[in-house]
């Protein structure tokens, strides 16, 4: 499909409703734009967000605040050790028919089941809850008893989780991070930004929001997003950087195989393309190119590869494989396809 099969004006729908979207968080979030716009890349995308930063840096502000831009409904479930499956799914109670006089089981619907979700702090919880709202994620739907119940449409969980503090907490494995598009690092602010923080913060401040976009708009413009093209050299620049993470095979270079012990699996190449794919129609573009996916590698690897007690003990982080990892990959046709190395994954 080429840009003109795109649905009429879809691209300057989506690029509008992002500036909206930034202009009506600016009112309230000083900074962080970059945090700002994978939130968006990922709601627009289907996915979903994990957070993290120490605490007082506006995680749940921001996130409260997007969904007040969205005509949206918005939960919030403050994930504490004690926090069961039921508590988020919504359980059956035994009620009484008015009408035939018979008892019989009702459903009460949880948070889950409003489209936009707050899981704030969702290391401090049990596996057991964990794993229900990760279902929910992946499936779009829960289990409760012998039925089923679908979730709103569209459905989008933001998790948060604090870095410090682990004492007592359930750090999420690796295989349950896979379940989320981005991990999003958010950073402490400038100076000039801290500033105009604690001027706004400490005097009388009232910020009437604007909605921006209702449900059925951005159910569209989800579909959009699927239906932007993409050409084979970005989906194997996507491959090649993916697959040089895999410590096993023979094109993982020699600084990966020194500093991971694991690499990311098929779902990142999935989420690079779709995050690429929204984030060039969110600059008014309707082709990716490779530099859409360089810009999301971070938030969309750094939790799909774990490094080993070498990094560790040398102070590497999956970051700083990741900017190697864009450092030593061609991005551009000719040379992606002649390197030595790379060949052997467009000849496999």
């Amino acid at each position: 499909m080429s840009e003109s099969e795109l649905p009429e004006g879809s691209i300057e729908r989506l690029s509008e409703a992002y500036q909206s979207i930034k202009e009506q968080m600016e009112l309230v979030i000083v900074g962080q734009q970059e945090v700002i716009e994978q939130l968006v890349i990922a709601l627009f995308s289907r996915g979903h967000v994990l957070l993290e930063g120490v605490p007082g840096l506006a995680k749940t502000l921001m996130i409260s605040t997007l969904a007040r831009c969205l005509s949206l409904g918005f939960s919030r479930i403050q994930f504490t050790p004690d926090l069961m499956p039921a508590d988020i799914t919504g359980t059956e109670v035994l009620q009484e028919n008015r009408e035939t006089g018979k008892r019989e089981f009702r459903f009460l619907h949880g948070p889950l089941f409003h489209n936009m979700v707050l899981a704030d702090e969702i290391n401090r919880t049990p596996p057991k809850t964990q794993a229900a709202l990760l279902e929910a994620m992946q499936e779009r739907h829960v289990s409760v008893g012998q039925n089923q119940h679908l979730l709103a449409d569209p459905f989008f969980v933001m998790a948060t989780q604090n870095p410090i503090e682990q004492e007592g907490t359930y750090p999420l494995p690796e295989a349950q991070q896979d379940r989320f598009m981005f991990k999003v690092f958010v950073d402490y602010p400038t100076f000039a930004e801290e500033k105009a923080i604690a001027k706004a913060t400490t005097g009388i401040q009232e910020s009437m929001l604007k909605q921006v976009l209702d449900a059925d708009e951005i159910i569209e413009l989800q579909r959009v997003v699927k239906q932007v093209p993409i050409s084979d050299h970005v989906v194997e620049y996507a491959l090649a950087l993916v697959r040089q993470t895999r410590i096993r095979g023979d094109i993982a270079p020699d600084f990966v195989k020194e500093w991971l012990s694991w690499g990311a699996g098929p779902r990142a190449v999935q989420y690079l393309i779709l995050g690429a794919k929204t984030r060039a129609l969110l600059y008014g573009r309707a082709h990716v190119s490779t530099e859409d996916i360089a810009a999301l590698a971070r938030p969309v690897l750094r939790h799909r590869i774990v490094t080993n007690f070498t990094a560790e003990s040398e102070g590497i982080t999956t970051d700083d494989v990741i900017d190697r990892l864009l450092q030593e990959t061609p991005s551009k046709e000719g040379e992606l396809s002649r390197d030595p190395r790379l060949k052997k994954i467009f000849a496999a």
